[in-house]
């Protein structure tokens, strides 16, 4: 009987989120993971590392690495890292797609993780890092858009010893509702995912993240099984 060929090494940056939980899903299958955690103190900060230990343990990765990047809440300008900034509630769109940046987006926050993810792929001999980045049916952040990525994997070629290392962007052209079926196709454990922007104990259901979520998950035909507070104003 033929070997199996060896599967490759990967780092997924696993935010515990939906999207990033699909990816590291798919990375479980094709490669072996080694997931990457970045907290930037955001308000969520301690669910998300809660979920990313769950989501881990759950998945069967046990290469983890996780990191506090302390400059994007001292540099602030986002409603997830200023409490300053109130976080939008209450409007399936509250701006306009890829044109009204929302008050959410943290100023070139992929990129910092991203540059984590290189440098330890480079360490442990990855050649791949997947990073649920979603353009469609997503906030509008302009770190979502594929060519963001096309533009920062030439940086990589150009700047890492190999020049071999590169960004997957599995999930960028899907719908939500598309990544909600995938995640239930691969099993990804959306019980232990967190999506909110505002809350750690129940999700909101009203911010901007939520509402996309739930919705997504109501297109795909299937139940959200994480708590919510409200979810009346999305399922109407």
């Amino acid at each position: 009987m033929a070997a199996q060929p060896r599967k490759s090494r990967a780092i997924v940056l696993l935010s515990g989120g939906m999207d990033s939980c699909v990816c590291a899903a798919l990375a479980a299958r094709d490669s072996v993971p080694a997931a990457l955690h970045i907290s930037y103190g955001q308000r969520t900060e301690d669910r998300e590392r809660q979920s990313f230990l769950a989501i881990c343990l759950r998945l069967g990765i046990q290469d983890q690495l996780l990191v506090r990047n302390e400059a994007l809440r001292a540099i602030g300008g986002s409603a997830l890292t200023d409490e300053n900034i109130a976080v939008p509630t209450g409007s399936k769109h509250s701006h306009a797609m890829g044109q009204d940046i929302p008050v959410t987006y943290v100023p070139f926050r992929n990129a910092h993780f991203l540059s984590v993810a290189v440098s330890w792929a480079e360490v442990v001999g990855a050649d791949k890092i997947f990073i649920g980045a979603v353009e469609q049916d997503s906030s509008g952040y302009p770190d979502c858009r594929p060519a963001y990525y096309e533009a920062f994997n030439r940086v990589i070629k150009a700047g890492t010893k190999e020049g071999t290392i590169e960004i997957v962007t599995p999930l960028i052209g899907l719908r939500k509702a598309e990544i909600v079926r995938l995640g239930l196709e691969l099993g990804a454990p959306f019980d232990l995912t967190w999506s909110c922007y505002s809350r750690q104990d129940h999700a909101c259901g009203v911010c901007d993240s939520c509402m996309l979520r739930l919705r997504a998950f109501a297109e795909a035909g299937a139940s959200d099984p994480i708590p919510y507070a409200v979810t009346a104003a999305v399922r109407s």
